[in-house]
């Protein structure tokens, strides 16, 4: 995890640091080719040609003479653009884990096909990424700025003058609006969105959706908690800037929340709590920040966490606080949320 610089961290500092919605330990301290491959389609730009332009996030056009195949993305938004056939060449952020298998973050992308030109938050080699000719460069961003994520501040301009970026906004909306966007970001790139994987995916999605909001109406009681663990402190996150907690709460999931006052020193984003302060909110399902950079709640050692009632009862699901935004890998997140809602006893 990334440790703050200062005592008053700077707003990408805290995204950095708590994963961007949830959560990290940092706060404590304050592949080359062009593949054919199942589900990836022939490329960018199958379909597609004469001159392309999109209109990002930050209100920011990018125009080229044809549609862009050197496409560079950050791990996650590759993932997604994979879901509906569009391969990028290469990849920066969270890909493979140590055993070299992808990263959560990385979803079905086959990873063998694409280079990675930094394999974890923050780290983009400028050299390597310049070798790949890009035509675009792809991520989101967490803030009003418009800051591009995981792009390293030190070398943000130096990447700029590459190519040019498109950002996908995840910040204080709801999922629905970056799933949105990212459709009509494959699209302009060639994707077969009329391909009978893509429309039943999100037609899944659009199910698994009416199916959470009953379960949130049929047990109103149920009280969720979105956490992240670290070897110090235990973070529970707000809702009101994450994409994913402000769509289930849009659908009546009933969560825990930080008080604002504890909330103001990141931003709005989550409270830190040591262990021995992690029974502080009362909750009958605890949702957990699955990422690597995260400890995962069967190798939380500390006796207090153990002692949760939700813990006890078995009910602590994984939480994707950077999802990957295609309707595909989004269906399962409420699914899982639905079942567990489903399936909770009173026990907070």
């Amino acid at each position: 995890m990334r440790n703050a610089r200062a005592a008053h961290p700077t707003r990408r500092g805290i995204l950095a640091a708590g994963g961007a919605i949830g959560l990290g330990a940092a706060l404590a301290a304050c592949g080359d080719d062009d593949a054919k491959s199942d589900g990836s389609g022939d490329g960018a730009g199958t379909g597609k040609s004469g001159p392309w332009s999109f209109k990002d996030d930050r209100g920011t056009t990018v125009k080229l003479d044809s549609v862009p195949k050197n496409i560079v993305a950050f791990t996650g938004v590759a993932a997604a653009l994979w879901d509906y056939g569009v391969q990028v060449k290469g990849v920066f952020g969270p890909t493979t884990t140590k055993d070299g298998k992808p990263d959560v973050q990385a979803g079905d992308l086959d990873v063998s096909k694409v280079t990675v030109l930094g394999n974890e938050w923050g780290k983009l080699n400028v050299e390597k990424y310049a070798s790949l000719a890009p035509e675009v460069l792809v991520t989101t961003t967490f803030d009003t700025a418009g800051t591009l994520w995981s792009v390293p501040e030190e070398s943000k301009d130096k990447v700029a003058k590459l190519a040019p970026s498109v950002a996908i906004s995840v910040f204080d909306r709801q999922l629905t609006q970056p799933l949105q966007r990212m459709w009509e970001l494959a699209e302009s790139l060639g994707a077969d969105m009329k391909a009978k994987k893509v429309t039943d995916a999100k037609a899944a999605f659009e199910k698994a959706a009416a199916r959470l909001r009953a379960a949130a109406k049929a047990k109103p009681e149920i009280r969720v908690l979105a956490g992240s663990a670290s070897a110090d402190l235990f973070y529970v996150s707000g809702t009101n800037l994450s994409v994913d907690l402000e769509y289930f709460k849009s659908l009546g999931v009933n969560f825990v929340e930080p008080s604002e006052e504890a909330k103001k020193a990141t931003g709005g984003w989550f409270e830190s709590l040591s262990w021995e302060n992690v029974d502080k909110y009362p909750a009958d399902v605890i949702i957990m920040d699955d990422r690597a950079s995260t400890i995962q709640p069967a190798d939380i050692t500390e006796g207090t966490w153990k002692q949760l009632p939700a813990v006890k009862a078995g009910q602590v699901i994984a939480r994707s606080p950077e999802p990957i935004l295609s309707y595909a890998k989004c269906t399962p997140l409420l699914d899982n949320l639905a079942e567990a809602i489903e399936n909770a006893k009173k026990v907070g």
